[in-house]
């Protein structure tokens, strides 16, 4: 029976922690062809796999218009998670291309995350737990959570879940958002300001906003430089909000007390200087990395991928 689609996978962590959405893909009538190494894919390397391929899960690669030129076939691409600014949405619509994510899959995920490294970094957990198992018993002096002023930039899905977080907490909270949900901010007693106002006065300032080309860079130098001493920055969106050479200043001097990233510029960021600073703790982008998460990004990739494909 010969097969009803062909699908690359290019996705590294698709149906890694449980066969089920690989399993839909095949049943859907899918031959899978699989991303041959086994990481995000450049555009030079992407290309030629995309000529005879009716659909992609797709993951952090490099989804460019010469990427896609030549893919006469390619009719979707089904994102497994939700940041599209790897792929160029301007080509994907040019070409016919259909392009979909899963949203709501990752928010918890990355919520739970991201206030791992409030307490992480507030507590000096990583510090204290390597002191520990190195036998020196060092006593680590860390900043209370507890009644501190939170800055989420970008209040949406993600930044309402980490919103609800540090209600627990009994945090003060502000928003940073181009669009304002005035309903849930009442309801939850969120105060929006402008950005300046924000990054001066909050003790924890974390990023929950798309990556384009408004956003990028929208902690830089500037911001680096308003934000308190005794301050922490997490980001577990994309490291383009960034500037990494003026975050790794601040942090070098110590202007403020220290950073939690999950992502990066470049990843992985083998090379980083940020990486040599012992005031930051650096994950490789796990913000979705539960095995719950994971199984229901799949499923949803997948259901997106064959319900798009069936009715082109």
């Amino acid at each position: 029976m010969n097969p009803k689609y062909r699908i690359l996978v290019t996705s590294t962590s698709f149906s890694k922690v449980d066969p089920l959405p690989m399993q839909r893909l095949r049943e859907s009538g899918c031959e899978v062809v699989e991303n041959p190494l086994k990481r995000p894919l450049r555009e030079n390397e992407l290309r030629p796999l995309l000529g005879n391929v009716d659909g992609v899960i797709a993951g952090l690669d490099e989804f460019t218009r010469g990427a896609l030129t030549d893919s006469k076939r390619l009719k979707v691409i089904s994102r497994y998670g939700v940041g599209v600014d790897n792929v160029d949405l301007k080509a994907a619509k040019d070409l016919g291309i259909k392009v979909v994510t899963t949203p709501e899959v990752n928010t918890q995920a990355v919520a739970d995350l991201t206030f791992g490294l409030v307490l992480a970094l507030s507590r000096m957990i990583p510090q204290a737990d390597q002191s520990t198992k190195s036998g020196n018993w060092g006593r680590y002096i860390g900043r209370a959570v507890h009644r501190k002023v939170l800055g989420i930039v970008g209040l949406g899905r993600i930044g309402k879940a980490v919103a609800e977080r540090a209600k627990g907490f009994s945090m003060r909270i502000l928003a940073y958002d181009i669009r304002e949900d005035h309903a849930f901010a009442k309801s939850a007693k969120i105060e929006y300001c402008p950005l300046d106002t924000l990054v001066s006065t909050s003790d924890f300032i974390s990023l929950h906003c798309d990556l384009n080309p408004r956003s990028k860079g929208i902690i830089g130098a500037r911001e680096l430089n308003l934000m308190k001493k005794t301050a922490y920055l997490i980001n577990t969106a994309r490291g383009g909000l960034i500037e990494e050479e003026s975050l790794y200043e601040v942090l070098r001097n110590g202007k403020i007390a220290g950073a939690g990233l999950d992502v990066y510029l470049n990843e992985p960021p083998q090379e980083s200087p940020l990486l040599s600073l012992d005031n930051i703790i650096a994950t490789p982008h796990i913000g979705s990395y539960t095995h719950e998460a994971l199984l229901e990004m799949g499923l949803g990739a997948v259901d997106n991928l064959i319900r798009n494909l069936e009715t082109r």
